[in-house]
């Protein structure tokens, strides 16, 4: 391995950030996510002698129980698979085929909430295919911990409890028949339940038993398909038995970019992911190591790059087949040197309209011959708020990642997936993999992710020292959020270079993460201390 991961390794000693956590290390397998009782659920598969795609399927299942404030049965998922080659699938739906634009008409902005929010749920198609590819173990047996948990309850962790509390002002006030039963289940006594406080859905618990059983075909064909297009059909829905069953999981290329002799892997538009890669092609003409990790010249170059990179994906990105851009021009060196000259001393004013903030669950894992980086989404918060009643099945608002401006490739039309926020990420070098990463939030998902290759690849952190470095999100126009652990200089710097800097404690602006690397035969895994997960190995 290069210079780069031994730099790495040497470093697993060295954690300059006062989070408390350690890296987790093993020889035989790592797990990792947000939410401790996910993890064991992953932990328990590979004990009970499955691999890392039985682990990681374990673990999303039980996110959705578990973590319900940012993954649900009725989100969306993309993954990255390694297994001597790197494989990508997205799992994301498409708009009903009866949609019209006619809901829409006059609204400044997509809605966030309701049936007009909603396309088809991907997820379930996920853990289908990837368990009949790669998985060891009966796919009904990737489900028991997450039945556990819903049958017999579980104390809901402290980020979680916050989450769910400030859903309450979202979420509560809402009125209408396609609300109701959303709000019995998550908020049975008019309220979130406290951190601590036993949380049970004996109606996840009923719909994951069907899903496990039907190897997932209930889900589209089946009984949960039909109650789904019923609820719709009676709650001025689109969704429709027809739309379910037309639903796959696709298996696509991976996309990349060499930064500094590592491969940086994601997943090809409608995802996000492209613009880390094309924001790392900008910043490779900088030398950043020469600058110290908290440094305003740093964050300067960081957020600049990240800020064209945005720019593009912003205008470009969609569901592929209506893309006018090629992905390799996007990707290409040159037009990174040409973009790259757009950068100064001082901030450019460029204001791109943002995204919403997104709630979504990132996971990993890793064996000796299978790496996974998975990531399951409802899009913001709960998602649409509308759920199937007596299943459990709360919908993903992924339609509100279309655009309503005219002639633009991401335009809101009928069978058509919109822009996505969610993107795993992978990395490898010479053709050998390293492991999966991935940073989830909305629009902070592609800067995590570039924050967390310069942390590893320019100051060769080890992965917890570079999920613990205090963190920056770019806004808009010249705005940008810096977490409140940023010194003081740098933020003063900053806004001396015509940065309009705001301060925030709010762990969850800032995205959570999870990295798994693989040197010399040793895994190194770690999770987000802004969150309650923890990484394990063995």
């Amino acid at each position: 391995m290069s210079e780069v991961f031994n730099r790495v390794a040497k470093n697993l000693n060295h954690y300059p950030y006062a989070s408390g956590r350690r890296v987790i290390m093993g020889t035989q397998a790592a797990v990792a996510t947000s939410q401790p009782l996910a993890t064991l659920a992953g932990f328990e598969m590979l004990r009970s002698g499955g691999n890392a795609i039985d682990a990681a399927l374990a673990m999303a299942i039980a996110l959705t129980v578990v973590e319900p404030t940012s993954s649900g049965i009725g989100s969306d998922a993309f993954a990255l698979v390694w297994d001597g080659a790197l494989h990508g699938l997205n799992a994301s739906g498409k708009s009903p085929q009866s949609l019209t634009l006619e809901p829409y008409a006059g609204l400044a902005e997509m809605p966030f909430l309701g049936w007009s929010t909603v396309t088809v749920p991907g997820a379930v198609s996920a853990w289908q295919t990837l368990s009949k590819r790669w998985g060891k173990l009966p796919f009904d047996r990737l489900f028991e911990p997450a039945i556990r948990y819903a049958e017999s309850g579980f104390p809901v962790s402290p980020e979680t409890a916050r989450d769910w509390k400030r859903a309450e002002r979202v979420y509560l006030p809402l009125t209408g028949a396609e609300f109701q039963p959303f709000q019995q289940v998550f908020f049975p006594n008019g309220r979130a339940p406290n951190a601590g406080e036993i949380w049970s859905s004996p109606l996840h618990a009923k719909t994951l038993k069907s899903i496990a059983h039907s190897n997932g075909e209930s889900f589209y064909q089946g009984e949960l398909a039909a109650a789904i297009a019923h609820f719709a059909a009676h709650t001025s829905g689109l969704l429709t038995l027809e739309d379910l069953a037309a639903h796959q999981a696709d298996w696509v290329d991976p996309i990349s970019t060499d930064y500094r002799g590592v491969t940086v892997w994601e997943i090809p538009p409608n995802g996000q992911g492209i613009a880390t890669l094309m924001a790392l092609n900008i910043l490779e003409g900088f030398d950043l190591s020469r600058y110290p990790r908290e440094s305003i010249e740093s964050f300067h170059l960081q957020i600049e790059a990240m800020k064209l990179g945005f720019v593009d994906a912003h205008q470009h990105v969609a569901d592929s087949r209506f893309m006018a851009v090629e992905i390799p021009h996007l990707l290409s060196k040159s037009y990174a040197a040409e973009r790259r000259h757009l950068i100064g001393d001082e901030a450019l004013a460029i204001a791109p309209a943002g995204l919403p903030r997104g709630g979504t669950v990132y996971l990993a894992a890793s064996d000796g011959d299978l790496m996974v980086s998975f990531i399951q989404s409802n899009f913001m918060g709960f998602g649409s708020g509308v759920l199937i009643p007596e299943t459990g099945i709360a919908l993903q608002n992924r339609a509100t990642g279309f655009s309503l401006k005219a002639g633009h490739p991401n335009h809101i039309g009928a069978g058509k997936r919109p822009f996505h926020t969610i993107i795993p990420g992978f990395l490898s070098q010479e053709g050998r993999a390293i492991g999966p990463f991935g940073v989830m939030g909305g629009p902070m998902q592609p800067q995590g992710h570039l924050q967390m290759v310069v942390n590893l690849v320019d100051y060769g952190m080890n992965p917890q020292a570079a999920l613990d470095a205090p963190r920056w999100q770019w806004m808009e126009g010249n705005r940008v959020l810096l977490e409140h652990t940023v010194p003081q200089d740098v933020a003063v710097g900053l806004s001396d270079r015509h940065h309009k800097i705001q301060i925030s404690a709010e762990p969850s602006a800032f995205g959570r993460g999870q990295i798994i690397l693989r040197q010399n035969g040793v895994f190194m895994a770690a999770s987000e201390p802004r969150a309650d997960g923890i990484a394990l190995a063995y």
